[in-house]
């Protein structure tokens, strides 16, 4: 005998879309230890060099810098001789060392060597700055950036629980393990422990010494581990509760709705909208009952919208209204509670995009993403954002209507995308993956300001994990050659697609290049690019290629950079691609120069002078 009602037998599949979802908020794809959220950098001061410019080097603020240095009182008194204490984020990289890696321009005569030397002080060599960089270590080009790793330590509970956080300390001549045990205060016996393949007597080189934190103190080494893994205690919990999550959902929306059935947010419901005449199966849980239950994501019940409201935004979703067609549904425009909005219409069965949007643009806001205003559960799944005014860069680029952006414009649009990619890589926890940049995916407001928008393919991960493995998404043209071959999966694949986009914007082609219309041959503009590169006369073969309807508006050197850096965003070694925080350093150099291009000028008003002089 059916122990369930017709009625209750339809609350089923919403009580398996529910587990869906939330198995994929727990899902776990972290494959590397992680590192630690400090670690400090000590600075020999050399002649020449001040506070400023070891702040700028290491993108970090000098009070930040001042409050692990309480011998120096201000900014201006730090001697030649001395040591700076320089924090930043002990992070696993690749899976496979720690590390940091930072942003830094390149000046005149530079070289690897001279940066790891001057610029860094000897916290790296030149053999780190090649690792993950493209350039030939002796023909760096001027004022472009590159990537430099500084090794640090989490420190070692096998050794000494008393110790937390560790300095990259470089060696000077005259130094030995003894002088460096009386320091610090730390026995020999521990510091040769924690640098087991270092040789202190060598007068050269890096070790990482015990360090103290802003409150003079050592820190004892932070764990949460006792006997097993954090990471397995958590796997354990989760299996746990995924199946009694699962279990739960269902008995709660069976026997709970049996028991009250008059709560409307909770059933099912057959209802006759704007007049249509047709019964339609609207599947409303409201917020307050099916989101709590979701962990990982909050949600606010003000940005909760009702089927009704958002049929009559636009007229019963009308062809009249519909703005846009997505992989994963249509997009239509609105006026709701007096604001433009763009509502994203999707099927049950996109639940895992939906959710996807729904985790990174609740927790995530910056100006340059686009916002998410609400979302709606009623029949189909629902994501209303802000409106855009001026459509998307693909639009812009290779509209025969629009009139063409300038040069300048242009460059502002990459810097604006690149620092909303910036933020989802670098400043998130955990580190959000795009998985589908393109041209389409770049929205302009009315002042040409840049939006990512978009975000149902995001893939999260763990700061410093390894690639991911996963299933092949995205849009051909984009897609490096390491995810497009093996699934593999990491914030690089979305420097890749952004040097794509930066290669558009030059040319104004499409990613994938028709070369041949009679015979349907195609190229993507990667291919086109490196043939300019290889191209005897560069500069003449790179100029081929610039957006005819730019005319004399731009300036050849600066296309050059950004097509230089295209270059490096599209390596086919993902490890040799730059961060997104280096690309926003590069572009910012050029969207806010002069119309001359005076880079010099710009970073003087900056007050980063010092660091384009080597001071």
């Amino acid at each position: 005998m059916n122990i369930f009602s017709k009625k209750e037998i339809k609350l089923i599949p919403i009580a398996i879309f529910l587990s869906t979802l939330l198995l994929t908020c727990f899902d776990a794809e972290a494959k590397c230890k992680k590192g630690c959220d400090l670690a400090t950098a000590s600075y020999y001061v050399w002649q020449g060099s001040n506070l400023t410019y070891i702040a700028n080097i290491f993108n970090q603020k000098l009070p930040e810098i001042l409050r692990y240095n309480p011998h120096v009182p201000s900014a201006d008194s730090i001697r030649t001789g001395t040591r700076i204490n320089v924090p930043f984020t002990c992070e696993c990289l690749n899976g496979d060392f720690l590390g940091h890696t930072f942003a830094y321009i390149t000046q005149k005569d530079d070289t690897y060597s001279r940066v790891a030397k001057f610029a860094f002080a000897n916290l790296t060599t030149d053999y780190w700055i090649q690792r993950v960089n493209v350039y030939d270590p002796t023909q760096v080009p001027d004022s472009v950036p590159i990537n430099v790793t500084v090794n640090c330590s989490c420190g070692d509970p096998k050794v000494s629980r008393a110790y937390g956080l560790f300095a990259t300390y470089p060696l000077l001549p005259g130094e030995t393990l003894v002088s460096l045990a009386a320091d610090t205060g730390v026995p020999p016996e521990l510091l040769k422990e924690f640098n087991p393949v270092s040789n202190f007597e060598a007068g050269s080189g890096t070790v990482f010494l015990p360090a103290k934190d802003e409150n003079g103190t050592y820190p004892p080494f932070k764990s949460s581990s006792n006997g097993i893994s954090g990471g397995a205690i958590a796997g354990i919990s989760i299996a746990a509760a995924l199946g009694a999550a699962s279990f739960a959902l269902c008995f709660y929306f069976v026997f709970y709705t049996r028991r009250k059935p008059s709560k409307e947010s909770l059933i099912l419901h057959t209802q006759t909208i704007n007049g249509v005449g047709a019964d339609r199966e609207s599947g409303r849980i409201a917020a307050d009952s099916m989101f709590p239950t979701l962990k990982g994501i909050t949600v606010d019940k003000s940005v909760e919208f009702t089927y009704e409201e958002l049929a009559l935004a636009t007229n019963d979703f009308s062809l009249s209204n519909k703005i846009g067609q997505g992989g994963f549904g249509a997009v239509y425009y609105a006026e709701l509670r007096g604001e433009k909005a763009a509502i994203k219409k999707m099927d049950m069965q996109a639940s895992k995009e939906f959710l996807a949007e729904l985790k990174v643009l609740t927790h995530v806001h910056h100006v340059n993403l686009v916002r998410l205003i609400g979302y709606c559960v009623e029949g189909s799944l629902f994501l209303v954002y802000e409106y855009i005014d001026y459509g998307n860069l693909s639009q812009h680029l290779r509209s025969k209507v629009k009139e063409a952006l300038g040069w300048s414009t242009r460059v502002q649009i990459a810097l604006d995308s690149a620092r909303g990619l910036e933020y989802i890589h670098e400043h998130t926890v955990p580190v959000y993956i795009h998985r589908d940049i393109k041209c389409a995916n770049i929205l302009i407001d009315t002042h040409f300001r840049a939006k990512v928008a978009d975000f149902g393919l995001t893939k999260l991960t763990e700061v410093g994990s390894a690639s991911l493995q996963t299933r092949l998404v995205g849009t051909f043209g984009y897609m490096p050659p390491e995810y497009a071959q093996y699934g593999d999966v990491s914030p690089k694949v979305d420097v890749y697609a952004f040097g794509v986009v930066l290669f558009e914007l030059i040319s104004a082609m499409e990613a994938i290049v028709r070369t041949n219309e009679v015979v349907a041959e195609s190229r993507g503009l990667v291919a086109l690019f490196e043939e300019a590169f290889n191209n005897p006369d560069q500069t003449q073969a790179l100029q081929k290629l610039v957006d005819p309807r730019l005319g004399d508006d731009y300036s050849m050197d600066s296309v050059s950079k950004v097509a230089h850096l295209a270059k490096a965003c599209t390596h086919e070694n993902p490890q040799l691609r730059p961060s997104m925080r280096s690309i926003v350093v590069a572009l910012m150099t050029l969207s806010s120069s002069t119309e001359d291009w005076d880079i010099g000028s710009f970073y003087e008003n900056q007050g980063l002078v010092h660091l384009m002089s080597g001071r």
